[in-house]
């Protein structure tokens, strides 16, 4: 099997943010104690690599970011190009995002009723590093987050 060239340094972010824009159910790696936990998620707005995700506050997911802010998100297309976002998640309080994103997310609507359901908690993973690997090229390029 020949393996595919590599991608241009100017083609990354591009190359990235595609992958990012394909894949609708990335996975998401978390923090248990001394174990790491992968699920996956379904993010409900990306700004760039800047990427917020939804949950309960009673979920299991929000137990594991708590301690740690430190996690990874796996994005694969169908012919299996991948970024890794390695970040920091944190809570967002600012209602007018929140707003926004539950005026634009049917099944947050659906499923929660109310944007002021206590158990909404909205979390924005702020990238530290993304890294991008071109199908079965077994090689991660370093992609620039702006």
């Amino acid at each position: 099997m020949k393996l595919p060239p590599a991608p241009k340094p100017e083609e990354l972010r591009g190359l990235a943010l595609s992958v990012v824009a394909a894949d609708k159910f990335p996975m998401l790696a978390t923090i248990d104690g001394d174990q790491p936990r992968v699920r996956p998620v379904s993010p409900v707005r990306s700004d760039g690599f800047t990427i917020y995700v939804a949950s309960l506050r009673s979920s299991n997911k929000t137990t594991e970011i708590g301690p740690s802010a430190k996690v990874e998100l796996c994005y694969l297309t169908n012919d299996h190009d991948q970024v890794r976002i390695t970040g920091t998640a944190s809570t967002v309080d600012d209602l007018a995002v929140k707003q926004q994103i539950w005026d634009t997310n049917p099944l947050l609507r659906a499923y929660l009723k109310s944007v002021d359901n206590p158990e909404f908690i909205l979390y924005r993973v702020d990238p530290t590093r993304v890294r991008y690997m071109r199908e079965w090229a077994l090689d991660y390029f370093d992609v620039p987050l702006t």
